[in-house]
């Protein structure tokens, strides 16, 4: 998984992940209109998007939103649920068991909080789902999170800091932290 990065905007890698959005929003798009019931359909189209199949026993309700697709690690016995958004590209991993409610939402990438620097790069870091976590619905979970074994994130918490084995984390977190 790519370690904390900044990317200037202006590059040519950030050219060819754009280029790789626009092909995974294309995908993702056919997949989320196919009909429940196409596996085939549904397997030819993850494995397009993550750049190789899905584990047998890995299990992902559409909708399902990714930009990147290929920065998604999926261990064995995942369940994601319905309309849960994955913007991995500085790399998801869930491990063996996680289950994910619906709407739930993975962020690896943002700006620089300057705003002389905001519209120049994009800053990117890893999020780490250790074995046997529950993420609740519409939980959102920050660049930069482990999340540690047996841990539950409660349904609507807004994850931005590192979570402990077997915990429990709620609630929003917005807070005043510097301004300019």
């Amino acid at each position: 998984m790519p370690s904390d990065r900044l990317m200037p905007i202006h590059s040519p890698e950030f050219q060819a992940m754009a280029e790789r959005v626009l092909r995974v929003t294309e995908l993702t798009s056919r997949l989320n209109v196919l009909p429940f019931e196409d596996e085939a359909g549904k397997a030819e189209l993850f494995e397009r998007i993550l750049g190789r199949p899905l584990l047998p026993r890995v299990t992902i309700y559409p909708p399902f939103y990714t930009d990147h697709g290929l920065n998604l690690d999926l261990a064995e016995r995942v369940f994601i649920n319905q309309n849960c958004t994955f913007l991995d590209y500085a790399g998801i991993r869930l491990g063996e068991r996680v289950m994910v409610g619906p709407k739930v939402t993975f962020i690896t990438g943002g700006h620089p909080v300057d705003p002389e620097e905001r519209r120049l790069y994009l800053t990117g870091a890893p999020i780490d789902v250790a074995e046997n976590v529950w993420i609740g619905a519409g939980a959102t979970i920050l660049p930069g999170v482990s999340i540690g074994r047996d841990a539950v994130i409660a349904a609507g918490a807004v994850v931005a800091d590192d979570v402990p084995p077997a915990s429990l984390v709620t609630g929003g977190k917005a807070t005043v932290k510097r301004e300019w």
